[in-house]
């Protein structure tokens, strides 16, 4: 803008005046610092939202302890006060946090009735326990090294009555427990007797254990003598083995029934060794042919086709029951 005026010499000076113009100025950075404010109350806000659910209820007493503030001065709470409706430092009577702790206190006694005292100190009693009955001696087996001679004798006479017995009761139970085998239960004679412990294969009618003058067992007597090698392997003692034939008269090819009795109690070794008995456990192979018959009074009858098996006993000494 141009004004005019005059000056000291009666000329007129121009005067000139400027003004610069432009945009309006800025208001400060003050919202700048209210903006960074907000910010950080609603990182708060969000922060203490998710603690509260992050942390448990005794999690949460916990921090309600750590910022209240302990003051031993001050009787009233302090600083945050009670968040969290926890308990505060300052509590009466404590001057530590009382928080989540249990303190007893004595109340009156509640009136109890003399039948209740009796009925649960007899219930607190314990119950009287059965008398231990009287404890039994192990049967314990001598040491044959400490023994008399007679008396070593019998002890080991008996250890191998025992033994045999055990033998026994094991090779009837093989043979009743096997189905195949339980319709031959009644051929098959079991005794203890005094050379040890005899077992006979007998023949019945229409059940056979070899064929009609054959040597060669059948597969039913094959199973019986299997079972008795397995018996029989588990014990030390020498086997004797016979065969005997009834009173019918046997005569072919020069065979008689000395030949087919002694024949088949040769069978009978052979079918011991693949069982699993020691060769040198066999004692003896005998055929009797018809003069030992086990029915004497029926000579002829079927039963009195056998072979036997013989477990010897090891030392001398009483026979069998």
């Amino acid at each position: 803008m141009a004004r005019r005026g005059k000056g000291k010499d009666g000329g007129s000076t121009i005067v000139i005046r400027r003004e610069e113009g432009g945009e309006a100025g800025h208001h400060g950075g003050a919202w700048k610092v209210a903006y960074a404010d907000f910010v950080t109350a609603m990182m708060a806000f969000f922060l203490l939202m998710w603690l509260l659910n992050a942390t448990s209820e005794e999690q949460r007493r916990g921090l309600a302890d750590f910022f209240a503030p302990s003051n031993v001065l001050a009787r009233a709470p302090s600083g945050t006060g009670l968040p969290f409706a926890g308990r505060t430092p300052n509590a009466d009577g404590n001057m530590s946090s009382d928080n989540g702790a249990i303190r007893p206190e004595r109340g009156p006694a509640p009136v109890r009735l003399d039948i209740e005292e009796e009925g649960e100190a007899l219930a607190d009693q314990p119950e009287p326990s059965p008398p231990a009955p009287p404890p039994r001696p192990a049967e314990a087996s001598p040491d044959p090294t400490t023994l008399p001679d007679e008396t070593l004798r019998a002890e080991l006479a008996r250890r191998d009555r025992v033994a045999l017995e055990r033998a026994a009761e094991d090779l009837r139970a093989a043979v009743r427990d096997d189905p195949a085998l339980a319709e031959l239960a009644r051929q098959l004679r079991i005794e203890q007797v005094p050379e040890g412990l005899r077992i006979q294969l007998l023949d019945a009618e229409r059940r056979p254990m070899f064929a009609q003058g054959g040597a060669a067992p059948n597969d039913r007597a094959r199973t019986v003598i299997a079972k008795v090698a397995a018996i029989a392997a588990r014990l030390p003692n020498g086997i004797a083995i016979a065969g005997h034939t009834d009173a019918t008269p046997f005569r072919t090819n020069e065979r008689s029934n000395w030949e087919l009795s002694t024949e088949r109690a040769n069978a009978v070794r052979r079918l011991l060794l693949d069982g699993g008995i020691a060769e040198a456990r066999v004692q003896g192979v005998a055929g009797h042919a018809e003069r030992e018959p086990l029915l004497p009074d029926d000579p002829s009858n079927a039963a009195n086709r056998r072979v036997s098996v013989t477990l010897l006993r090891q030392a001398p000494g009483p026979s069998g029951p």
